[in-house]
Formats: C-alpha cells, sequence, structure tokens
C-alpha cells in the first residue's frame, strides 16, 4: 500500500511539471524551439553503456546470485509475477535489505547520471525525471531482475534523488558557460560531468 502511495505521488508530480513545460515551451519564439531540439540517441546509449557495466560488475562482486545464469528465467518470473521488495521492519533506507550506502549513495548517483545525461541532451526537468524514472525501471525488472526481485525503494529513490542531484550538476554545468577561462571551464565540466565530459571529447553533440 505505501509503495502505490509514493509511487503515484512520483507520477503525480511528474505530471505537474511536464505541464508547467509545456505551457512553458508554447510562449517559446520557433527559433528557441528549433535550437533545443532533443537528443534521445546520446542520453539512450549513455545510460545503457552504464547500466551494462553496472550489472557485469553486479556479476564479477556477487557471483551469487547475480551470476548464477541457470537461475534467471526463476529470478526473472517472480520479477513479474511478485511485488517489488519493501520491508517496512528494516532499518531506514534499507527496506529492501540492501546496505544504506548502495541505496542512499550508489542508487542517487545513478539515478542522477541518467537525469543529467537526458537533461543537458535538451530534456526538460520533466522530460529528463521521466526519462530517469523509466531507466530504473528497466535497471530494476530487466537487467537487475534475473537476480534478484525489483526493490520499491530503489524504482522510488533513484528517480527522484536523481532529479534532485542531477539538476544541482546540471545548473553547475550551466555556471561554468561564464567562466572566461578555458581551462578552468573543462576543469570544472569535468568535475561535475566526467563521463558527459569524456562523451563531448569523443565527439558527443551534448
Amino acid at each position: 500500500m505505501g509503495f502505490a502511495i509514493a509511487h503515484r505521488a512520483v507520477f503525480v508530480v511528474a505530471l505537474a511539471m511536464a505541464f508547467r513545460e509545456v505551457s512553458a515551451n508554447a510562449a517559446d519564439p520557433p527559433r528557441e524551439a528549433a535550437s533545443s531540439k532533443v537528443n534521445w540517441i546520446v542520453p539512450t546509449l549513455h545510460t545503457a553503456g552504464m547500466l551494462t557495466t553496472l550489472r557485469i560488475g553486479e556479476a564479477i562482486l556477487w557471483p551469487k546470485p547475480f551470476a548464477e545464469f541457470n537461475t534467471w528465467g526463476a529470478h526473472y518470473e517472480e520479477a513479474f509475477t511478485k511485488p517489488p521488495l519493501f520491508d517496512p521492519k528494516q532499518p531506514a533506507f534499507r527496506w529492501d535489505g540492501d546496505p544504506v550506502f548502495i541505496n542512499v549513495v550508489g542508487h542517487g548517483l545513478m539515478g542522477s547520471e541518467m537525469y543529467l545525461s537526458a537533461r543537458r541532451c535538451n530534456f526538460g526537468s520533466a522530460g529528463a525525471f521521466l526519462f530517469a524514472a523509466g531507466a530504473t525501471t528497466l535497471w530494476e525488472f530487466g537487467f537487475e531482475g534475473n537476480g534478484t526481485r525489483p526493490s520499491a525503494q530503489d524504482l522510488v529513490y533513484t528517480p527522484l534523488m536523481g532529479m534532485a542531484l542531477g539538476e544541482l550538476r546540471f545548473a553547475a554545468l550551466r555556471a561554468t558557460e561564464r567562466l572566461r577561462s578555458r581551462t578552468e571551464r573543462k576543469i570544472l565540466r569535468a568535475f561535475f560531468d566526467p563521463f558527459g565530459e569524456l562523451e563531448r571529447a569523443l565527439g558527443s553533440p551534448c
């Protein structure tokens, strides 16, 4: 019940943000809209690469259950037939049984990376949040679902904290544009968005 309420609250917030953004964009001149075309390819490839790397890392660090290929089918069946994990008897932010560091820091950073990759490619705040929420769902049910049941806490917390941290990082990136020193600008951009800066150095358009 608690998860269902939290999940609905997340999407109510997202819909409100989307409505506000659409209303604001309606007043933009056509030239401005044309200059901020959304790029789906870069954040999709960025996120897919990150999730694949994380999943391989899980299999190396925790071979049981993440590298037990013979149990993948059973885990997927469990993921789609049982509700996401949530144990209110566990301590705060350990409601799925994982360590606090992974749940709070790890998923917060993962969510912010998803959010920022979309935000810097001309998604608005609502669009970037929905992108992060969709990627989180794909991670929980697709990438990680063959090793463990999806986590209700992660499904809600990852995109929400991702939006909070990601928007701060995005604001910091925009602030670097006002720096006159090219060297300082590059150093700070690499600090706030290391993977994005690497991708741009390799030719990424955003």
